[in-house]
């Protein structure tokens, strides 16, 4: 499995921007996408996942109504839109895969086990 973060950025606060990830070799096992976010001195922390099939989603309660998770219809390309940014949102942000059955939440960082290699976000 392969993922390609892309779409980071710096921002003004209440400003908007995208990123994209795109997932290569997907298997049954990593049917759940996700993203997370570490800023610095902080814990690497889930903000968004999606499940690619029933494409049910859930978001952390500090990005709920500001970011929006999908998956592109034709392909295995995942997005974050991430609007009425705020400064705390700056993080370096990850894209990860794991599987839908699993002891761990989808937000939980021990669901997944592949991961970008990350895009800064900048919000000031």
């Amino acid at each position: 499995v392969q993922l390609v973060e892309s779409g980071g950025g710096s921002v003004q606060a209440g400003g908007s921007l995208a990123l994209s990830c795109v997932a290569a070799k997907l298997t049954y096992s990593t049917n759940c996408i996700s993203w997370f976010r570490q800023a610095p001195g902080k814990e690497r922390e889930g903000v968004a996942a999606i499940e690619t099939g029933a494409r049910s989603t859930y978001y952390a309660d500090s990005v709920k109504g500001r970011f929006t998770i999908s998956k592109d219809n034709a392909d295995d390309t995942f997005y974050l839109q991430m609007d009425s940014l705020k400064p705390e949102d700056t993080a370096v942000y990850y894209c990860a895969a794991g599987p839908m059955n699993s002891p761990y939440g989808r937000l939980s960082r021990s669901r997944y086990n592949y991961w970008g290699q990350g895009t800064q976000v900048t919000v000031s």
